[in-house]
């Protein structure tokens, strides 16, 4: 990106720089606020192939799938690369195109990418299957060698993890926990949530820390048995007996005083 920025004024390529850092800084957290910068450096510097490609990423991270494909395309052009193709082809199938998607995981653009490239276009591939409702055909298309391995990889979390969804989509749940269980040994930054899959197939509910938290300290100020309301009563009683004495008791002594008086007079 640095080379491709090189070729701008000084100033016009700190400016497009600093968008594009923002782009990826934000993309997973806040995806509009992404997008918002990636217009700015594409109207800055629209014939960079880096800017049309934070483009591309920024409208895909918010579904906006037909002007996701048009960057690509022009990133594409550009570099005359076929790295973007998998994403290309997963905005096929978002633009409800699945069968385009199909046409370009078959596509000889597939065999230049590398594997992590060929991985995507399987994920993305196996997904227009179950878009068409072929659940067998998607399963089977996630069948490989990568899904197989016992190395793991930066994709092996995410092939795993469609592997038992689309196996519990066919309602073969052995088969989707078995590989849930496999997808969480591999998912090492959470980039999925077998987790959470695998304790909801087990019946594993979780509570939240704070409302539990909350709740406890409910209950620790409540009166919660009849022995415990006796105990109140009780108390109250006692209370209100004290303070009526204590009340007999003033007047008692306000009358003999009063008496005392009208004696000395």
């Amino acid at each position: 990106m640095r080379q491709e920025l090189q070729s701008l004024p000084k100033t016009l390529a700190e400016d497009v720089a600093k968008n594009l850092v923002m782009v990826a800084r934000l993309i997973d957290e806040d995806p509009e606020g992404a997008y918002g910068y990636s217009r700015v450096a594409l109207r800055l510097a629209s014939r960079v192939a880096a800017v049309r490609e934070a483009a591309g990423f920024a409208a895909y991270a918010n579904q906006k799938y037909s002007e996701a494909l048009a960057e690509f395309r022009a990133a594409r052009r550009m570099t005359g690369t076929a790295e973007l193709w998998p994403l290309m082809a997963d905005c096929e199938r978002g633009l409800g195109r699945p069968e385009k998607a199909l046409d370009m995981a078959g596509a000889p653009e597939v065999q230049k990418l590398d594997k992590a490239g060929q991985v995507e276009m399987r994920l993305v591939a196996a997904g227009a299957r179950r878009d068409l409702g072929q659940l067998d055909a998607a399963i089977v298309t996630l069948q490989s060698s990568e899904l197989a391995s016992h190395t793991v990889q930066p994709w092996t979390a995410r092939l795993r993890y469609a592997y038992a969804d689309a196996l519990l989509a066919a309602e073969r749940a052995d088969q989707a926990r078995e590989w849930f269980a496999k997808a969480v040994e591999a998912d090492r930054d959470g980039s999925t949530d077998a987790s959470d899959r695998l304790a909801e197939m087990d019946g594993v509910e979780f509570m939240d820390a704070l409302d539990e938290h909350d709740d406890a300290d409910a209950d620790a100020g409540a009166v919660t048995s009849a022995d415990e309301v006796e105990d109140v009563r009780t108390d109250l009683d006692a209370d209100n007996g004290d303070a009526e004495k204590a009340d007999a008791d003033k007047v008692e002594v306000e009358t003999d005083k009063a008496e005392n008086d009208v004696d000395k007079d």
